[in-house]
C-alpha cells in the first residue's frame, strides 16, 4: 500500500492557504525593498560649545543618484534640507524640544556657465564640478544651534540629525515622479547621539 503524505491533522488546502500567503509576503517585502529611498550614510556628528554657543558638526557621504545627477543637468534644481532636533528626556512626561535648526539648499546648473549654484536664501557659492557640490552638502562645520545658556549643565540631551532631498520642492511633474522611483527619493535616517555639556 502506497504510504499516505496527507496528514490528518493540516488539511491539504490549509497547507496550500499558508504557503500561498508565505510567498505573497515575500513578494510584497520585495517590492517594498525595490522602492525603498536611497540612503545617505552619517559619518558622524557632534556639538561641541564655544564662545557661549553651541555648535554643530556633522558629516554626510553624500552622492546623487544618476536620475538626480541628469535632472540636474538638464536644469531642474534640486532642494536639500539638513535638520537637526535637541532633546531632553523628562521622567514620566515627553521628551521636550531643547532646540530645532534646519537649512534648505538650493541647487542648480547652469550649462551657459558650466557651474553648479548652491543657494541658501540670497546667498549662494558657485562650483566647478559636482564632487565639490557633493562635499559642500555633505558637510557641516561648526554651525550655531543655540546659546549655551539655554542648557543645564551636567544634563544629557538628546540629538538627532538628518539631510533629505526635499520632493515637495520639485516641480510638479517630478513630484509624481519622486512617489514612484526610488532614484528621485534620496535622505539620510536620523542619526542618533546625545551631548552633555
Amino acid at each position: 500500500m502506497p504510504p499516505n503524505f496527507q496528514s490528518d491533522s493540516v488539511p491539504a488546502s490549509t497547507t496550500r492557504r499558508r504557503l500561498l500567503a508565505a510567498a505573497a509576503g515575500t513578494a510584497i517585502a520585495l517590492a517594498a525593498a525595490g522602492t525603498r529611498a536611497d540612503s545617505i550614510p552619517v559619518r558622524g556628528a557632534s556639538l561641541a560649545v564655544a564662545d557661549g554657543n553651541v555648535l554643530l558638526s556633522a558629516e554626510f557621504d553624500f552622492a546623487l543618484t544618476p536620475t538626480l545627477q541628469e535632472a540636474l543637468d538638464k536644469g531642474i534644481p534640486l532642494y536639500f534640507t539638513i535638520e537637526f532636533e535637541l532633546t531632553r528626556a523628562r521622567f514620566l512626561w515627553f521628551s521636550e524640544k531643547v532646540a530645532q535648526w534646519s537649512i534648505t539648499y538650493r541647487v542648480s546648473y547652469s550649462s551657459l556657465t558650466q557651474q553648479y549654484r548652491v543657494a541658501s536664501g540670497p546667498l549662494g557659492q558657485a562650483f566647478d564640478s559636482l564632487g565639490d557640490v557633493q562635499r559642500f552638502l555633505g558637510r557641516v562645520a561648526s554651525r550655531p544651534v543655540l546659546r549655551a545658556d539655554e542648557l543645564m549643565k551636567g544634563i544629557r540631551y538628546d540629538a538627532a540629525i538628518r539631510e533629505r532631498l526635499d520632493v515637495n520642492e520639485l516641480p510638479k511633474p517630478f513630484q509624481v515622479n519622486a512617489l514612484a522611483s526610488h532614484e528621485w527619493q534620496l535622505s539620510s535616517d536620523w542619526h542618533r547621539f546625545t551631548f552633555t555639556p
